[in-house]
Parts: C-alpha cells; structure tokens; sequence
C-alpha cells in the first residue's frame, strides 16, 4: 500500500492500464505491425541484439570505475566488481563473434548506399560485400583487443593507486580514470547517438534528436544569459559604431562594382532562353514584364547553359524565339527588345547580406547607446524575444528548408547539412530562448550579497560567475529544465515534415501503407506516454539527487 501511495494518481492510473496494453499488443496483429515500423524494426535484426547490449555493456562498466570509486557510501570492492565485469564483457567482444554483426550492420549503414562499394546493391537491410566483410573483421581482430588493453592499463593505474584517507588522488590514479572516461565515454556516445540501431532505428532517432537538440539549447541559452550580462564601456559604443561603419564599406565596395550589360534580343513569339548565371533581378523582370515594351502577359522562359545552345535554339526554330543574353553574345541579326546592365548575383547577395549586417548592428548599438547597455545584451534580448514569438513548425521549416538552402548554394555545396542536423539546430534554436530565460530566472534568484561576498574575497566577474552564481543557478532551475526536456522530446514529432524518419514519420508511412484507421496513432501515442514518463523519471531522480526543494 506505501508503495501504492506513493505513485502518482495519473500514473497509477497507467500502471493499472498497463495489462490491457500489454494484451492489446500481444493480441491484435494490426498493433504488433504497427508498433514494429513505428518502433523502426527492420527485418533480421535480432541479431544485432547481443552485439549491441555487449558493447554498451563494456563501455559503460568501463566508464563507471571512475564514478563508483569516488561515489560516497559506496563499498570498497564495487569498483573492483565493476572493473571485473568491464574486463569480461571486453574479452566476450574478442573471443566471440556476437559483436561483429552489429557493427557490420552499422558499417554497412553508414556508408552512402549509391556510391559506396562496400556494400552490396539492391539488397535491403543494407549487406557488406565479402571483401568488405572480411576487412571489417581484420580491424575487428587488433581494434578489440586493444581497447582491452587500454581497458587494463587504465583500470590498473586507477585502481593500484588508490589514495588514504583524505588525501587527493595520485597522477597515476587521475590518469587513469582519464583513460578509462575517455575511452569508455568515445564508445558510449558512438554507440547511443552515431551508431545504427536496426532493431529500434526509429526510436534511436527521435531520442538522439532530443537529446543533442536539447544540449545545443542549452548551451545557446547560457550563451544568450552570458551576452545579457555584459557591461557596456566607454568604449565600447565607439568600437561598435566602427565596426559597423566598416561593414557599410564593404558592402558599399561589393554593391558598387561594374555592372554587366545584357540584351534582351529576338521576339516575343516563343519562349525567351535565359542563359546561366543571368542575374535574378534580370530573369524575373522578363518573366513578369517588368520593364519598358514588355508585353502584358508573362512570359515563358527557358533555360541554357549558355549563349551559343540559346542561340542554337533559337535558329533551329524549337519554340524559343528570343534570348536574355550578355550584351558581348548577342548577334547583331537579332532585334534588340531590352538593353539593361546588372550587378551579377555573387555580388549584389554579399552586399546586401553586409548591408543588413550594418544594419543590424548600427541599430544595437544606437539602442545600446539609449539604454547604456552593451550592444550584443541587446542583440541578445531581441533574438530571445524574437524566437519566442514564431511557431516552432515555422522555426523548423526555415531553419530545414530556405536557410540550409541558402547555406548550401553561399558555400557551392560545400555545406549541405542532413535533414537530421538541420532538424536538431532548429528546435535547438527554438528551445534557446526558453532555456535562456529558465537560466536567467536561476541567476537572478541567487542572492546578491553572495555575488558580494564573492568580490569580496577577490574573485572576478568570472571566477564568480563559474564558482558562486552558476552552481546555485542550476541547482535552482532543475525542475523546469526537466519540464523543457519533456517538451522537446515531444517536440521531436515535428521533425516529420522534413522528412527525418522518426516515430511521427514511421507512423505516418505505415499508415499510408496499411489504411488502418487507430492502430498507427494509437501505438503512436503510447509509445509517446512512455518516453515521456521516462523522461519525466529522469528529472525526478536527479531532483532527489540534488536534493531539490519543490516551492
């Protein structure tokens, strides 16, 4: 019964539906396929398990040395138990061949499936090529045993090296306990976060998604707080206003250069050819006849790769009856419709992209100078009311869509991120704002006469900041930094309109496929209660292990 009581009403009532559940999915067909592609099973995976449960089991022992030994109340020979099961689980990764599947499967995943030729083509789930194979098992053959070796060096140094009572750890024990962290701590976040999980594929993707959108806010948000505490100086107005003097220099250089002349030649009985490279401005004006002579209805257009095919073209009589061209390729047979000059595309986007710039920071630092506050607080202010004041569809959409487009053609391709990191940087953007003012709420709820004890004795700005302010702060504002973790592990459902194959996006395929009107959403939204009732767990328990005092 104190048990009983001390769940909570609403999950007492889900721990009491929980058998329905269970039986609802072990009896109906439908909620078994159903919560298989939502969950993202592929076929065969099952043999995948042990490998990945090996793994995580290593790494995680292995990681765990370090903390067990310096955890309060713990016995003595804990670390020596868990140091024992790290050596076992590395040896069962040598000695066996329960490891080699799944990380041939996440070979085999990583790999681009179009242009790759360690894998063979047309075979889904994704299969290695024989050669391949046995080159995985060639690296697997010295790459196991000398992570057990690492294993043992770092467990020896920590463990032989063991300090009395009250005294600080040794060289060799802190080295060792770097060993251990650094090596165990590379292969748990590969495992969990990088690695393909084909028996939970859709699963991994909504929580990784969750979470590395949660710790980019994170640190975005105590970077807005950081840019609110600055203090502007007498100088600093100057520096600014200089610099965005500058910037109007530069894009005044970038928009002033020499113009290319073009020529609008031929008729407007078939379609006009548009040569690459022609300026927007241009191409959109003779669509929508937006200069002098232009007929009334818009035009159709074509597009060449140059001059001369638009030139072919037009001889050949295919439908093109005149062309938008450089004023140095137009034949003098041609009769001229439009003469125009054009600053190239390159160009005129850096300029107006520095313009704005100027823009931007002129007005922070008239608004800085008004209010005797630093520029970038204020630009900081603006962004966190800024965010906070769009839909987060809207965020993910022009973060995922337009912005990460625009990024792609700036940089010729170089930068064309996956939907996925698209998707993570747009709720981590979204999510900043918030976790900025949960940050500054936390800051300002510790005392003043701290942060003057802290001057006091000498610390500064940020010696006080790192020691006195932050640790309370966050202490303070656990509770509702669990609450934004739920959210936006919810919040990950959005992430479907890109594309990104998470529980949403499966659900939504598998509803497509099958017509099933409530299995898919059911399932769905089940999975979605538990995740969250996990999460919420997770908050719960590092509550209580900060000792947290609900107000």
């Amino acid at each position: 019964m104190s048990f009983l009581r001390s769940v909570r009403p609403s999950n007492l009532i889900i721990l009491t539906a929980l058998p329905f559940i269970v039986y609802l999915f072990a009896s109906s067909g439908a909620y078994q396929r159903s919560l298989k592609a939502i969950l993202g099973v592929e076929n065969g995976s099952s043999a995948f398990v042990p490998g990945f449960l090996l793994m995580l089991l290593a790494f995680a022992t292995g990681f765990a040395v370090p903390t067990v030994a310096s955890a309060k109340g713990r016995k003595k020979q804990w670390p020596m138990v868990v140091a024992a099961v790290n050596v076992l689980a590395a040896l069962a990764m040598i000695w066996t061949a329960l490891v080699h599947p799944f990380v041939a499967s996440v070979l085999a995943n990583g790999v681009d499936p179009f242009k790759s030729e360690l894998i063979v083509k047309g075979v889904t789930p994704r299969q290695l090529t024989e050669t391949a194979d046995i080159m995985l098992r060639g690296i697997e053959s010295w790459l196991f045993p000398a992570y057990l070796l690492l294993s043992l060096v770092g467990i020896v140094l920590f463990l032989a090296a063991r300090p009395a009572v009250g005294e600080e750890p040794g060289p060799l024990r802190r080295a060792g306990g770097w060993v251990l962290g650094i090596a165990n701590a590379a292969g748990l976040v590969f495992v969990l976060f990088f690695a393909h999980i084909a028996f939970a594929s859709g699963v991994a993707t909504t929580v990784r998604a969750a979470v590395a959108a949660y710790l980019l806010a994170a640190l975005l948000g105590l970077a807005w707080v950081g840019l609110l505490q600055l203090r502007a100086s007498t100088r600093t107005t100057s520096y600014f206003a200089g610099a965005t003097v500058l910037l109007v220099l530069v894009a005044a250089w970038f928009l002033l250069q020499p113009r290319d002349a073009y020529v609008l030649a031929g008729t407007f009985d078939g379609k006009i050819g548009i040569v690459t490279n022609t300026p927007a401005s241009l191409v959109s004006a003779v669509r929508f006849g937006q200069y002098e002579g232009a007929p009334e209805t818009e035009t159709p257009v074509r597009t060449f790769v140059g001059p001369k095919e638009a030139l072919a073209s037009i001889a050949k009589n295919e439908g093109v009856s005149g062309a938008l061209l450089p004023a140095t390729a137009a034949p003098a047979d041609l009769p001229v419709l439009w003469k125009t000059e054009a600053l190239n595309d390159r160009d005129r986007a850096t300029g107006i992209t520095f313009v704005v710039f100027a823009i931007i920071l002129g007005l922070l630092t008239f608004g800085g100078f008004l209010h005797h506050r630093h520029p970038l607080a204020v630009g900081s202010e603006l962004v966190v009311d800024t965010i906070r004041g769009i839909p987060m569809l809207v965020i993910v959409l022009y973060v995922g869509l337009p912005l990460s487009g625009a990024l792609k053609d700036a940089t010729q391709g170089v930068l064309d991120p996956p939907n996925i990191l698209r998707g993570i940087v747009a709720m981590a953007l979204a999510y900043s704002a918030y976790l900025a003012e949960i940050f500054r709420s936390g800051i300002n709820a510790v005392p003043v006469g701290q942060i003057e004890a802290a001057k006091s004795i000498g610390l500064n700005r940020w010696q006080t900041a790192r020691l006195v302010i932050l640790p309370q702060a966050l202490r303070i504002v656990i509770p509702p930094l669990g609450n934004e973790l739920i959210a936006i592990l919810k919040d990950t459902s959005l992430l479907s309109i890109l594309s990104i194959r998470d529980i949403t996006q499966r659900m939504r395929e598998f509803q497509s496929a099958s017509f099933l009107p409530f299995a898919p959403y059911n399932s769905a939204a089940i999975f979605y209660i538990f995740l969250t009732l996990a999460a919420a767990s997770l908050v719960n328990m590092v509550e209580r292990r900060y000792d947290v005092k609900h107000r």
